[in-house]
């Protein structure tokens, strides 16, 4: 980030939330580097800000596509990056259209696409057929002209709220300001247009030229120390270690799942079931393969889908490890009945939660709860050693400081018991669903070496029984002959645990700091880093200098390790060409075109590229609450592919702007309070620096509704209320949106009915729509009232 020229912070509040972040932020701008931030709110890092603009909660999409307009309709767009690293002449097929806010393919029964008609013209090698120049008819880079040539600056501020002027100021610091970063947490994922809006960011970046260098890139900013690797281990239900896609029913074989997601995917998967079966997974028995459970099509098994199954009655035990969804999930009333439904309920964390005590909350009958709760108490950060991967993808190893308390035990002590136990119970069981409990390798030591976790991870030689040495060595072994856990982690052990390394030597000056740790994968520390060069692979910033192809050594090398196919193949070749060769069609995409790699008579692809569910292209979409219309087409005023919640009637109902005319967006609770509070609320310092919590209003709105700093209000939406205090304050202004004043609020979500400080959740009042690529409920913005407590 020190490298960085400017950044956009937008979608984040780093100065509170992610201070180290925000340290290397302030280091860049004191060498003169621009700092813009967008939020609703004027946060501790607007006030850092060399340009601040406040916009209307779930409205990204209208100025980052006016921003993306603007680059093209004035050519700051960097043509060469363009032509040698993108699908931009790539020819999509003529039957792809986009119209009244629907692209081809919309099936409006099933909320959803077939996504056909957005696919390349292939050649006669199944190749996308690539035009002569940009802007040619049917190409990417026509398309994408045409499509944000809606998006002028007055659209983006009659729907954002922020001025023409400050849209165009944005666009030119990006444009012209040099190399630039954007940098976004969950204020751009929590939103029915979230996976969207980041792609703008990356459409951003690719006209730019702005991915692949240093001081570049899309940066998401990870809540937590370890959020990271959670994501890498698979913590989602639509994926696999190492991001690769979880089966459905259809993939009835290896090889029917390697036809659908290609064969580097199948790979992985193979390696994976290695990993968890050993010698068990023969390729006689498809490598276990039919232990694995299988996704329904069509079935969301995301967290808000799996609750509604709870109050369906299909769950019978939850196993909740360090969550609070009764503080942390949206339209809480829905939580609260699904922990009704279940016969048992066991809670892993460090103390009573509220969600552990629901049945005891304000207003709950304990006799009429029927669920047995069971606490198991963990140990805390530093009572256990492990890695933790930061938002630099840096696997770093961390030691026990002190010993846990009390009965307190570390996660894999807790999970290493249970499954042992577990095991125990299905001793001598011949039944076949049984056989993946009985043959799953499980060999941590009596008491659980985190170190040995972490060597399954990185994977083994089948055949010699030695740990992966390199990533390269893991990719160039035959399927079946190595195993992974997690195949972007191979080499963090294969020479000794990698991840303890705290080397500080960084010859380069530009933070790479090659042995501090291991960066998954290769230890490469800037993804894409080939397309910091030219064509013919040397260097276009001489200041920040990467990688490089050395014609006289015949392979690339510089200052981080090279990011290509092969290093010593040169920079016109297939293997040295690319510089997003994790693609199926291994160029930056633009335009997400469905797109399978099938050599000429392959029955298996060697990659496809993965695909979002509402559309090639971003487009403003209004929130599924929302103040106003959508200009831009009246008739699909919301995300179509958005979900619906309906599970419990009267409880999930969604809110008009005339009963609710208010927009209400939800954060953290900033550097005193944290996520849900379960931890922060629980320690008395921290309690005497924000003891309570409040709504946060504008001092416009407090004049009109009569409202006093201080005063208790209602705060109401169409699925509940809560009583809190008012935070009157300049730093929400109204807006305005469509010729309309707009007003918005905003509350801390993480305050409950548990701990040393109490006060009432703002997910009282939230809904569960959310975005139909990543399932991140739209907690940015929902439609509410408020009116002062006689």
């Amino acid at each position: 980030m020190e490298n960085s020229d400017w950044f956009l912070i937008a979608g984040s509040n780093c100065a509170e939330n992610h201070p180290i972040a925000m340290k290397y932020v302030l280091r860049a701008q004191a060498k003169g580097a621009k700092v813009i931030v967008v939020d609703p709110r004027f946060t501790r890092t607007a006030s850092k800000a060399d340009l601040f603009a406040q916009i209307r909660p779930g409205t990204d999409i209208a100025y980052l596509g006016a921003i993306i307009n603007y680059i093209l309709q004035n050519n700051l767009y960097n043509k060469d990056y363009l032509l040698n690293f993108t699908n931009a002449t790539c020819k999509i097929k003529p039957e792809y259209s986009f119209k009244d806010g629907l692209f081809t393919g919309f099936d409006s029964a099933k909320k959803s696409y077939d996504n056909s008609s957005w696919g390349y013209v292939l050649d006669e090698s199944n190749q996308p057929v690539k035009a002569e120049f940009l802007e040619e008819d049917g190409t990417v880079f026509s398309i994408l002209k045409k499509h944000y040539s809606r998006y002028t600056l007055e659209m983006a501020a009659a729907v954002t709220g922020i001025p023409a002027a400050t849209i165009k100021q944005i666009a030119d610091t990006m444009a012209k300001g040099g190399t630039g970063s954007i940098l976004y947490a969950l204020g751009m994922t929590q939103k029915t247009t979230a996976s969207q809006g980041i792609r703008c960011y990356g459409i951003i970046q690719f006209l730019l030229g702005n991915i692949g260098k240093a001081g570049g890139g899309v940066n998401a900013l990870r809540g937590e120390p370890n959020v990271q690797a959670s994501s890498d281990m698979a913590n989602l239900s639509d994926i696999m270690p190492g991001y690769i896609p979880t089966p459905i029913d259809a993939d009835t074989t290896t090889a029917a799942y390697g036809k659908r997601n290609g064969a580097f995917n199948q790979k992985h998967l193979i390696s994976i079931l290695k990993a968890w079966f050993g010698d068990k997974a023969t390729a006689e028995n498809d490598y276990c393969y039919n232990y694995l459970p299988r996704r329904q099509t069509g079935k969301d098994t995301r967290y808000i889908s799996m609750l509604e199954d709870m109050v369906r009655g299909q769950f019978k035990l939850l196993l909740n490890v360090a969550i609070n969804p009764l503080v942390s999930i949206p339209n809480n009333q829905v939580v609260a009945a699904a922990l009704a439904k279940l016969e048992m309920m066991v809670n892993v964390d460090i103390f009573q939660t509220e969600t552990a005590n629901f049945w005891n909350a304000p207003g709950v009958k304990p006799e009429d709860i029927k669920t047995e709760v069971i606490m198991l108490p963990a140990a805390y950060l530093y009572e256990k050693a492990g890695s933790m991967t930061n938002s630099s993808r840096w696997i770093q190893w961390k030691t026990a400081a002190v010993n846990p308390e009390g009965e307190t035990l570390p996660d894999l002590d807790i999970l290493d018991l249970l499954f042992k136990k577990v095991r125990e119970l299905y001793a001598g069981s011949s039944n076949p669903k049984d056989a993946p409990i009985l043959n799953a390798v499980w060999d941590y030591g009596h008491e659980p070496d985190p170190e040995k976790v972490l060597q399954e991870i990185n994977g083994y030689n089948m055949k010699t029984g030695k740990l992966n040495a390199t990533l390269g060595e893991y990719l160039a072994a035959p399927v079946g002959e190595v195993s992974s856990g997690c195949w972007i982690y191979a080499g963090v052990f294969g020479n000794g645990n990698l991840a303890k390394r705290r080397g500080t030597k960084d010859p380069s000056g530009l933070g790479m700091f090659h042995d501090w740790s291991y960066a998954w994968p290769a230890n490469i520390r800037i993804l894409y880093n080939r397309a910091s060069c030219n064509a013919q692979g040397q260097p276009v910033d001489e200041k920040r200098k990467l990688i490089w192809w050395d014609a006289f050594k015949g392979q690339w090398g510089g200052n981080d390790i090279p990011d290509v196919i092969d290093r010593t193949k040169g920079p016109d070749t297939p293997e040295g060409k690319p510089a997003f060769r994790m693609n199926a069609e291994r160029m930056g995409r633009l335009f997400l075109a469905p797109f399978a790699n099938r050599p000429v008579g392959a029955e298996i692809p060697t990659a496809v590229s993965a695909m979002l569910p509402d559309g090639p292209l971003p487009e403003h979409f209004e929130p599924v609450e929302s103040p106003t219309g959508n200009v831009l087409h009246p008739n699909t005023s919301a995300n179509p592919c958005a979900p619906v919640r309906e599970v419990l009637k009267g409880k999930q109902d969604i809110g008009t702007s005339d009963k609710y005319p208010y927009v209400l967006t939800t954060y953290g609770g900033g550097t005193e309070q944290f996520c849900s509070g379960s931890l922060t609320r629980n320690l008395p310092w921290l309690n005497e620096l924000r003891p309570e919590t409040f709504v946060e209003m504008g001092a416009a709105l407090a004049k009109k509704l009569d409202i006093k700093y201080g005063e208790i209000v209602e705060v109401y939406s169409a699925r509940g209320s809560i009583k809190i205090k008012a935070l009157v304050t300049e730093r929400i202004q109204p807006l305005k949106i469509n010729g309309k004043e707009v007003h918005t609020l905003g509350i801390p979500f993480g305050w409950g009915h548990i701990g040393i400080a109490t006060g009432p959740g703002a997910n009282a009042l939230t809904h569960g729509a959310g975005d139909p690529a990543a399932g991140t409920p739209e907690y940015k913005a929902t439609q509410v009232n408020v009116r002062k407590v006689k």
